[in-house]
């Protein structure tokens, strides 16, 4: 049972090295897309049930999107509370790494929309999620020995968890990064641009919502001869440990 805990919580190679006693060395990532998605009206939820109908409707959630993560190659990267974290093309890479997290995006909205909040208590509703994206570089490492816990690092998950943070219930918000990746990968899911935003620590922000139709053109999203490398994943490298803990601020703990 340890052994296929940890098959499921590491990606294979960094399994392996734990497996075998060794301390994995953080690896740089030079572009991933990040899904970041929490519960809207979370903490009113938690004030009228007790802990364990809570505890009860996240498990049937999460349920859900694990089944959905596995659908669309989606990597879990960790839950916390109400808070769901997933990537792609960091354990592996997936050129349609953007478009991958957008349909997982979609359809996670319509899976927590067939959710009750309470299984007793139908006049409470079903759940509805906020969701952020953005695609970057990040730095992926296992942190703690004890309770060794594999992640991400880097102003890129900032920012998703900024996204996540602005949106609103039952959108997909993400920033122009994405945006543009979205439209290469995937022309046929709709990208409307929701303007300028004031983001916190980011200040203004061109940023978008995903699966939503707008007359406004797309054409300022379609790359430039010079940026198709950004699809383009490179190996993971190791990160020396000089540059690794220039992160260790940048990490999921953003979205508080």
């Amino acid at each position: 049972r340890g052994e296929d805990l940890i098959s499921k919580m590491f990606p294979k190679h960094i399994a392996d090295q734990l497996r075998e006693g060794r301390k994995p060395e953080p690896e740089n990532r030079d572009m991933v897309t990040i899904f970041f998605s929490d519960i809207v009206g979370f903490t009113t939820i938690s004030s009228k049930l007790p802990a364990e109908k809570v505890s009860d409707m996240l498990d049937r959630l999460y349920l859900r999107f694990d089944a959905l993560a596995d659908k669309h190659d989606v990597f879990k990267i960790e839950t916390i509370g109400d808070a769901f974290i997933g990537v792609t093309n960091l354990v592996k890479d997936q050129e349609d790494h953007t478009k991958r997290v957008a349909e997982f995006a979609i359809d996670c909205i319509e899976a927590a929309k067939q959710t009750q909040i309470c299984l007793e208590d139908p006049s409470m509703g079903h759940v509805i999620i906020r969701v952020g994206l953005h695609s970057g570089p990040v730095i992926a490492s296992v942190v703690g020995s004890r309770l060794p816990k594999y992640t991400i690092l880097g102003d890129s998950v900032n920012t998703a968890a900024r996204m996540e943070s602005a949106s609103l219930p039952g959108r997909i918000q993400c920033t122009e990064q994405s945006a543009r990746l979205l439209t290469r990968q995937c022309p046929a899911i709709p990208i409307a641009p929701r303007g300028e935003i004031s983001i916190k620590g980011k200040g203004e922000m061109a940023t978008f919502w995903i699966n939503e139709v707008s007359s406004a053109s797309r054409k300022h999203l379609l790359p430039s001869a010079d940026s198709k490398k950004d699809v383009k994943q490179s190996p993971p490298r190791s990160v020396s440990k000089e540059t690794a803990p220039e992160a260790q601020d940048q990490d999921i703990e953003a979205q508080n």
